[in-house]
């Protein structure tokens, strides 16, 4: 095997021989001795070609016990399951960058800009207008536990810190032991959910996703690329420039799904919202912990008065704020009495006392403080906001024109589903510049209409920055589009929402 691969296989190895004990301990050695054997004609039939092997494999499946297919079964996918563990962290591993296991994207993207002599200046415009969303989709299909996947985590942990040289050997036979135990865990645990995933668990899944991975993924790669840009551009990322952030499908995507409703949206952006208070918390505490510097610009010493310490005198107000945004956002989460307190309600709260920090400990000669975890920070405000993801709201498009085509027939105008597109684009861009309410207040409308309203009255509620993009699907015309417009325009939506369409469901 080539050389940058020995590691990889070395750490396959002991993943399996640790598995191979928790199998002895929990189904004797005749279980685990039938999967070695299963294991090893199946290499020899993968590997070699072995046809006689083969045959001795089916037949050695096919005579397997009852009692003994689902420890077998088992036994194969949690060995995948390391396998795919180990394989994953490998490419992100200290052997494999020594190795150059793969090329840097970012080298070569900068490569090709070269070859294709693309202008520095240009490259310099096309970084500052970066403007990268990635989208957190629902699986309801997900079979996983998030109990699981948080064992599997913690299992490449343990491989990274097996990887270090300098660990001794006490720590590296506790380490070893650790792993074990997660090992272990696995396998005496329900690794099959249940109970099919609820559009709030799904959400919440996406708030583990940023939590345990994107949070300090995004300012770990901003800063590699700021460093790369340096050394081919002699100029960084921009300290304000946002290349990108995320956007969320649950909570928000309805099409087809009846248990996305109205007050599930709502709950999803409190959730979601309390989630970002929650982490920019951690974050200021750890600031406020670190910046104990004394010496600082006119600006912050401005803000912070007589204070011996004024990067903390600055930060500790915010951090009360975060602390009362939690509180009422679980009090309204938990439809408990809300307290009347001031909460985070702009990125501009957080933003501008960060920056002046920011500014002061470079001015002041501390350019090496400003850049660590207060840089992180002020990269993750830019990159999550207030609401951490921005919702998507995606609904079928007949739901809209159900809305318009019984609220005319209530006002006596006709049956709107039976006009013309041109007479629909028509009444829709009359309704839209017309001052006037088109909703009438005695008007009942059917629960499907109903809920279509309702979610758009959770939409007018909040701000812009809380939303992506209203994605219909099915739409074909001009008027589905403008219909959304028009809704979103009556339930008292104060910005304009993207609409944008696809012309087919896409799978969830």
């Amino acid at each position: 095997m080539n050389e940058k691969y020995a590691p990889l296989k070395s750490n396959v190895r002991m993943l399996g021989h640790l598995l191979g004990n928790t199998i002895r301990e929990a189904h004797g050695d005749e279980i685990l001795e039938k999967v070695e054997k299963i294991r090893k004609l199946s290499k020899s039939v993968v590997r070699a070609g072995n046809e006689a092997d083969r045959e001795i494999l089916i037949e050695e499946i096919k005579s397997l016990p009852n009692e003994q297919l689902t420890p077998v079964a088992r036994a194969f996918n949690q060995f995948l399951n390391l396998t795919n563990i180990a394989d994953q962290y490998h490419t992100i591993s200290r052997s494999c960058e020594a190795d150059v296991c793969e090329p840097d994207p970012i080298y070569t993207l900068f490569s090709k800009l070269s070859q294709q002599d693309v202008s520095k200046f240009d490259t310099v415009q096309a970084v500052r207008d970066l403007n990268i969303e990635l989208v957190l989709t629902a699986h309801p299909t997900e079979i996983t536990r998030r109990t699981m996947i948080n064992k599997l985590v913690k299992i490449n942990e343990c491989l990274s810190k097996l990887e270090l040289n300098e660990l001794s050997d006490k720590e590296r036979k506790k380490t070893e032991r650790r792993l074990e135990q997660l090992i272990s865990q696995s396998w005496h645990s329900d690794v099959i959910r249940q109970q099919r995933p609820t559009p709030l668990d799904e959400a919440k899944w996406g708030f583990a996703v940023v939590e345990n991975s994107l949070w300090d993924a995004v300012p770990e790669f901003l800063r590699e690329f700021d460093e790369r840009l340096k050394g081919y551009l002699d100029e960084g990322l921009p300290i304000d420039a946002r290349p990108v952030h995320f956007s969320s499908w649950m909570g928000g995507d309805r099409d087809g799904n009846p248990f996305v409703t109205h007050k599930i949206t709502r709950e999803v952006m409190l959730l979601s919202r309390w989630k970002a208070a929650e982490l920019y918390l951690k974050d200021f505490q750890e600031l406020i912990t670190e910046l104990s510097m004394v010496k600082c610009n006119d600006q912050v010493r401005d803000l912070a008065g007589d204070e011996h310490e004024p990067y903390r005198a600055i930060l500790k107000p915010v951090r009360k704020l975060l602390i009362d945004t939690l509180e009422v956002l679980e009090a309204q989460i938990n439809q408990q009495d809300v307290p009347n307190k001031p909460i985070l309600e702009d990125i501009s709260q957080l933003w501008e006392p960060l920056m002046a920090c920011y500014k002061s400990l470079r001015e002041s000669g501390m350019a090496i403080i400003a850049d660590g975890s207060l840089l992180d920070t002020l990269r993750r405000v830019k990159a999550f906001g207030v609401h951490l993801v921005r919702l998507d709201i995606r609904q079928e498009s007949t739901r809209h024109s159900d809305v318009i085509s019984e609220l005319t027939r209530h006002l006596g105008l006709g049956d709107y589903d039976q006009w013309s597109e041109q007479d629909k684009v028509s009444f829709l861009i009359n309704e839209l510049s017309s001052k006037r309410p088109l909703l009438p207040r005695d008007w009942e409308p059917s629960e499907p209409v109903q809920e279509v309203l309702d979610t758009c009255r959770v939409i007018a509620s909040q701000s812009r920055e809380a939303f992506g993009a209203y994605v219909i699907s099915m739409a074909r015309t001009a008027s589905d589009v403008l219909a959304v417009h028009l809704i979103l325009q009556e339930c008292g939506c104060k910005f304009r929402m993207d609409v944008c369409h696809c012309l087919k469901p896409l799978m969830t």
